[in-house]
């Protein structure tokens, strides 16, 4: 569609030429003597160009009755030679640019082109803005079980407000998705949404990456880096695995979430950050609180608002409404011919248990559809994991002959520690325990955290 150019200028000749030039250029043009001729016709259009002296009211008086009805409407005002202080005023006030009298055709045109790819900027990034928000709307996070519609009424509660809220839930449950959806349903949806995977972070690296640190702070520190937490300023943090968070740090995010305050790595500059935080974790940060791996402190002021994410073999009737969900959304992205899922399949999903929840669900859809030939997915076609059988084979040979519980958990620790090469952090994934709870354990065991 062609855009619409406004213009308002009193000097009949002005006006013909610049409506002339801008036919020539493709464009439709209105055009209006006065403001009061020009108001009326605003809604038509794409952009405004106008005088900034005109009989009656005024360019300017034109630009605030823009920015009052549509500000993302341009408006490029004409001025004469010594009002160019004027201009820039209006400038601030919302005008995208002005053009001094007198002007060049070439000049007007290069202004305006410029104005509309702006604009078709603004219109293509507020577009990606709103596709990012139907991502995480809620029927994206699918769910009709009670449980769930208990989750969702939470986060309707809890999104405008700027409590902390924990969430608590397995691996693969969808507590990513339920943090950026509070984030995306509060007033911060338009700021900084900054994750952090605790976990991935190494101990050592952990306060620089979160607070950052100033020039020459440590051998290598060739200029100032701002962390985590600046970056995010206004916006959301989303803490996932807090319970990885070593001790030195959580006294940190504790001033954080108190005192809004902190200090850069080899600053004594004290900083202030406005962000609402999300913390998440997979294990149970009560016992942690017992075995003395997590501030106590820390643990109240991050669990303002509890959300407890259901897994999923406790919510079994959501499964065919995820099902349908994954074949829908991934069978046009792998470019197979299935179209849906037959009921003989879905029962077959239903009789699983799913330890890794709604995330092996759709890795399971994912492969069932890949290796899949027909347009229904049948109950053949379902390719589970090997997970179920070998815990129930594991739990037939019970204990190894000759050997005490606490003989078998120290080789089951130093397995997973030859695994991870040595990575404590790879061995506690490995073994369904956060970094500190495993130093725990290898203290209580009498085997050295730092040398294990």
């Amino acid at each position: 569609m062609k855009k619409c150019i406004l213009v308002v200028e009193d000097e009949d000749k002005l006006r013909r030429v610049m409506e002339l030039q801008l036919l020539s250029a493709g464009f439709d043009v209105a055009q209006a003597a006065s403001v009061e001729q020009a108001i009326p016709l605003l809604d038509r259009a794409d952009l405004v160009l106008t005088d900034m002296k005109l009989p009656g009211m005024s360019g300017r008086d034109l630009l605030d009755r823009v920015q009052s009805q549509n500000p993302n409407l341009p408006v490029i005002l004409i001025t004469a030679f010594g009002s160019v202080e004027s201009a820039v005023e209006a400038m601030k006030a919302g005008a995208y640019d002005f053009i001094p009298k007198p002007f060049s055709l070439d000049h007007l045109m290069k202004v305006v082109e410029k104005a509309l790819e702006v604009l078709a900027l603004r219109d293509e990034n507020r577009a990606l803005r709103e596709e990012l928000g139907q991502r995480y709307q809620f029927d994206n996070i699918i769910g009709r079980s009670r449980a769930m519609q208990d989750i969702f009424a939470t986060i309707m509660r809890v999104a405008p407000t700027r409590a902390t809220v924990l969430l608590a839930g397995e691996s693969g449950v969808g507590k990513d998705l339920i943090a950026r959806a509070i984030h995306y349903h509060s007033p911060r949806r338009d700021k900084p949404f900054v994750k952090i995977n605790c976990t991935a972070i190494p101990e050592n690296l952990m306060e620089s990456e979160l607070f950052g640190y100033d020039k020459g702070a440590f051998t290598g520190a060739t200029v100032s880096k701002p962390g985590k937490f600046e970056q995010a300023d206004t916006g959301t943090v989303f803490l996932d695995e807090i319970g990885d968070v070593p001790a030195s740090i959580q006294v940190k995010l504790l001033r954080i979430l108190q005192e809004r305050e902190f200090e850069r790595l080899g600053s004594n500059k004290t900083l202030r950050t406005d962000v609402r935080v999300i913390a998440a974790t997979n294990a149970d940060l009560r016992a942690a609180l017992e075995q003395g791996t997590f501030r106590e402190d820390l643990y109240y002021r991050l669990n303002v608002v509890p959300m407890n994410i259901p897994a999923l073999r406790e919510r079994k009737e959501d499964i065919p409404y995820l099902a349908r969900h994954f074949v829908e959304k991934l069978a046009p992205e792998l470019g197979t011919p299935v179209e849906s899922i037959g009921e003989a399949g879905i029962q077959c999903l239903m009789q699983y248990d799913w330890p890794g929840n709604v995330r092996q669900l759709e890795n399971v859809i994912e492969r069932s559809l890949v290796l899949c030939g027909k347009t229904v997915l049948d109950a053949a076609d379902i390719r589970l994991d090997d997970i179920a059988r070998s815990r129930t084979q594991a739990a037939e040979g019970f204990l190894p002959p000759g050997m005490s519980l606490d003989d078998y958990e120290k080789s089951i620790i130093r397995e997973a520690l030859k695994r991870a090469n040595g990575n404590k952090s790879q061995a506690a994934r490995l073994l369904g325990l956060t970094r500190n709870a495993l130093r725990y354990r290898l203290s209580q065991m009498g085997m050295d955290p730092e040398g294990a």
